[in-house]
């Protein structure tokens, strides 16, 4: 992996300035000011996050695309009577500000750690949108740049601050309804081909293309990567296993007593029923190994459009036990179609007020407990994703119309998830399954305390080289952050 000399030092690769918002407890009356760093979408829902709470103010919107500023610039107008005083095109500019307390980020995927590190490191607390990392290496290091600068870092996976979440998930530990065998979520929504973009020989002037590259290698603008198709690109997304996906992983993560990583890891998927400048997977499986308890994941976007009536999307968690299966907070005992209301067992504490009060209120207290998605939620959670996509990646080519002769566990469901992907590629493709491909993973053994993958040969080697990226200077995370 490459390092800059700065990398290597661990010197700062902005300015530290110092924040009000130190050690000390700060009063419900004590203003504290947020910029928002990527403003189109999502960024959108921050800003409005931000602006419902008292004594909170969006004094900076920051993004890469000047002609971003307008609108949101009316939305705080509207709200507010009146407009944020800064606008920049550069994160490392607004660090600058020592009048700045809070940066929530909503950036692409492959700017979330180095963006969340970088307001660390300036004395900033942070909000950062799912998922936290753009690789496993990565999302490790925020949570040591939060520890040592004493930082509040929210992870944008919402449901952590559902209280009705946190009732089915306590009913799931409970063992009321059957010891847990497989958690298993599902992202399954449209992901139809996005085409071919001719690339640019200059980027629009408008766009600061170097602040949007990032860490990621000098290369190109094309149309299908400024604002949302960046997703399905290695260089800057993880697919929709690593976009939608990761509000589910998380809930399925949350289902198993003591979660963090797993110790073994299978997946299989591919960009299967047309061809067009994406590289993710559009369906994908994985499958990961907690002792006893499987957790399975699956990943189609060929659903709804001329498909819906078999294959609509489906955006949900199951938890299946010796006695049956939870789904959508009832419990339905095998053999029977009733399902009961599920209750028992103790809920996690979740802090009022949904994702951004709650990150607002453990800032006041200055107390990284409040937050009810910390970085490390934050870091196991996106890493499964990318732990699942990486599982995909090393395998071999082997035919849709065959299914593969191993899976991880013996579990049913692991294999009805493949035939579910196969019979929607089917349905998509005609029937014509012999000439389609996909890569079929090898089982990887992991070390789930040294985040690392185990065992010989070229797959388990490049499975370890897929666990962080080369960084483009001067946009270097330190090896010391």
């Amino acid at each position: 992996m490459k390092r800059s000399a700065a990398a290597a030092t661990g010197v700062h690769l902005v300015n530290v300035s110092t924040s009000k918002l130190g050690a000390q407890i700060i009063g419900a009356n004590e203003r504290i000011n947020v910029g928002v760093c990527g403003i189109k979408g999502r960024g959108g829902s921050h800003i409005s996050g931000f602006m419902g709470q008292d004594n909170v103010v969006v004094t900076t919107l920051i993004d890469i695309d000047e002609k971003q500023f307008a609108p949101r610039q009316r939305q705080i107008r509207d709200k507010t009577g009146n407009e944020a005083p800064n606008t920049v095109n550069d994160i490392r500019q607004a660090l600058e500000d020592k009048d700045l307390d809070v940066v929530s980020i909503a950036t692409c995927n492959h700017t979330h750690s180095i963006n969340t590190i970088f307001a660390c490191q300036a004395g900033k607390d942070v909000y950062v949108e799912k998922p936290m990392s753009h690789n496993v290496w990565e999302g490790r290091k925020v949570i040591e740049a939060a520890k040592k600068y004493n930082r509040i870092v929210q992870h944008g996976t919402q449901q952590r601050s559902s209280d009705g979440r946190a009732k089915e998930i306590a009913a799931v530990k409970s063992g009321k309804y059957g010891k847990l065998l497989v958690s298993k979520g599902y992202c399954c929504k449209p992901r139809w081909s996005i085409g071919f973009k001719e690339p640019q020989e200059k980027p629009p002037a408008h766009i600061n293309w170097d602040a949007w590259l990032g860490p990621a290698p000098m290369q190109p603008y094309h149309g299908n990567l400024v604002h949302y198709n960046w997703h399905w690109f290695w260089d800057f997304g993880n697919g929709d296993t690593g976009n939608q996906g990761v509000h589910e992983m998380d809930v399925a993560r949350w289902a198993i007593d003591g979660a963090t990583m797993p110790t073994k890891v299978w997946g299989l998927g591919g960009r299967l029923g047309y061809e067009d400048q994406g590289e993710t997977p559009n369906m994908h499986l994985s499958v990961f190994e907690y002792d006893d308890v499987l957790m399975v994941f699956e990943t189609r976007g060929l659903v709804d459009n001329k498909v819906k009536d078999k294959f609509p999307r489906k955006v949900l968690n199951e938890y299946y036990t010796t006695e049956g299966v939870i789904r959508g907070n009832k419990f339905y005992k095998t053999g029977s179609d009733k399902g009961e209301s599920v209750s028992g067992g103790t809920p996690d504490k979740i802090t009022p007020g949904g994702p951004f009060q709650s990150f607002i209120t453990s800032i006041r207290a200055r107390d990284p407990q409040l937050c009810n998605a910390g970085p490390e939620h934050g870091h196991y959670s996106s890493a499964l994703c990318h732990l699942g996509n990486i599982a995909a990646r090393v395998g071999k080519q082997a035919s849709m119309a065959e299914k593969p002769k191993y899976q991880l566990g013996d579990d049913p469901r692991v294999m009805e998830a493949f035939e579910t992907i196969q019979a929607n590629v089917e349905a998509v493709v005609g029937g014509d399954l012999a000439s389609t491909n996909y890569s079929l993973g090898p089982i990887l053994d992991f070390d789930p305390v040294n985040e690392k993958f185990t065992g010989d040969g070229g797959q388990v080697a490049k499975a370890n080289e897929l666990l962080t990226r080369n960084y483009r200077d001067p946009w270097v995370i330190p090896e010391q952050v």
